[in-house]
């Protein structure tokens, strides 16, 4: 059995998130801030958000709303409702106040960039899904906020290649472990492919399952992680088309 992520997998995904960031960063960031000194105004309280876009500069706002995202992830979950709720607690942090109407409006508007009724699958996975389809059984494994995935599934014309697709709030170790015992996977005879070191090869290698690492170069920061370079069980691969050269 073959299980593969989808975002940023079979699909670029991230990628849309970077460039709503970029253009948050480039309100955020007051002319001049490059560079600014990363501490509280003079008089300001240690650690008060009070003018606190004064002294953030790129990277330390860009740090902020990692660290708040990092938080809702835990708390909310994935997708892009709760990427522009973390937004607005970035504002508001960096402001020092409640986001006004306006500014809640601007952000509520970038909701726009996620609602296309396409996405742009990688170069070679229609082909090689279609390939490897032939050869082995094949399941979609995606987290994130049911209707949206859902969507992304539908636009990408990929479901027939799957047994089934799996929408789940989180893929950790016990995601796996369910997934073998509702399928009867023998988990030393199971591939999950994806980009995602934290969520798609550690869990499942600690589940017992064999993995295969294609790095993304858009990869989410908090998906980041540290792989075992020994572990031979960890396939790497650059493309997604290398696929059928191993299965």
């Amino acid at each position: 059995m073959l299980i593969f992520d989808a975002d940023d997998t079979l699909w670029e995904n991230n990628v849309i998130f970077e460039r709503v960031i970029e253009e948050f960063l480039d309100w955020m960031v007051l002319p001049g801030a490059e560079g600014a000194p990363e501490r509280a105004p003079e008089g300001s309280p240690e650690g008060s958000p009070e003018g606190a876009d004064a002294r953030l500069d790129r990277g330390g706002v860009r740090e902020l709303l990692d660290s708040i995202e990092a938080v809702n992830a835990v708390t909310h979950g994935y997708g892009s409702t709760v990427f522009l709720r973390s937004l607005g607690e970035c504002l508001a942090r960096l402001r020092g106040r409640a986001a006004t109407a306006e500014e809640t409006a601007r952000i509520a508007g970038w909701a726009a960039a996620f609602e296309a009724d396409h996405v742009e699958l990688i170069p070679g996975v229609p082909e090689t899904l279609a390939e490897l389809a032939r050869r082995h059984e094949l399941l979609l494994l995606t987290k994130g906020e049911r209707a949206e995935q859902e969507r992304k599934v539908a636009a990408s014309g990929l479901a027939r290649h799957f047994r089934g697709v799996h929408i789940v709030a989180e893929k950790d170790v016990t995601t796996y472990e369910e997934l073998v015992g509702a399928y009867g996977l023998v988990p030393g005879s199971t591939w999950m492919i994806g980009n995602s070191p934290k969520s798609d090869v550690l869990p499942a290698r600690a589940a017992g399952l064999n993995a295969v690492f294609i790095p993304n170069d858009n990869t989410w920061v908090l998906e980041h992680g540290e792989l075992d370079p020994a572990d031979e069980k960890v396939l790497r691969l650059a493309a997604f088309g290398e696929l059928v050269k191993h299965f």
